[in-house]
C-alpha cells in the first residue's frame, strides 16, 4: 500500500469499504488482476491521484481473480475496470487504461 488513501477491498469487505464508506467520502474501486497488462499500467496513476488528491477520495483495489462475487455484481466483463461509489451507487466509471490527463479529468467531472 502505497498512501493512506488506498485500500485493498474482497468480497467479504467490500460492502463495509466501499459502500459504507461511499456514503461518507467517495470511493473509486479499481477492478483489476495481476495478468492484465493495462492494470498495470493504470494502477501507478490511480495511486499517484489518490495521494495528490490527499483524501477527496479513497482509491480500492480489488483483485477480480480472488473476488468474482463483487465483480459479477457490477457488471465488470473487461479489466481495468474502474468504478466510483458515492453513497453506495455507481455514479461514474471507465475501462481501460487511460492517460493520467484523461483520468484526472474523469476524477474532476466526478466528484
Amino acid at each position: 500500500m502505497a498512501n493512506k488513501f488506498e485500500i485493498e477491498v474482497n468480497d467479504e469487505n467490500f460492502d463495509e469499504k466501499v459502500i459504507n464508506q461511499s456514503d461518507k467520502i467517495p470511493v473509486v474501486v479499481d477492478f483489476w488482476a495481476s495478468w492484465c497488462g493495462p492494470c498495470t499500467i493504470l494502477k501507478p496513476i490511480l495511486e499517484k491521484l489518490a495521494l495528490e488528491y490527499k483524501g477527496k477520495f479513497i482509491l480500492a483495489k480489488l483483485d477480480v481473480e480472488k473476488n468474482q462475487e463483487k465483480a459479477g455484481e457490477y457488471g465488470v466483463m473487461s479489466i481495468p475496470s474502474v468504478k466510483m461509489f458515492k453513497e453506495g451507487e455507481v455514479i461514474n466509471e471507465f475501462l481501460g487504461a487511460m492517460p493520467e490527463s484523461a483520468v484526472r479529468e474523469w476524477l474532476d467531472n466526478s466528484l
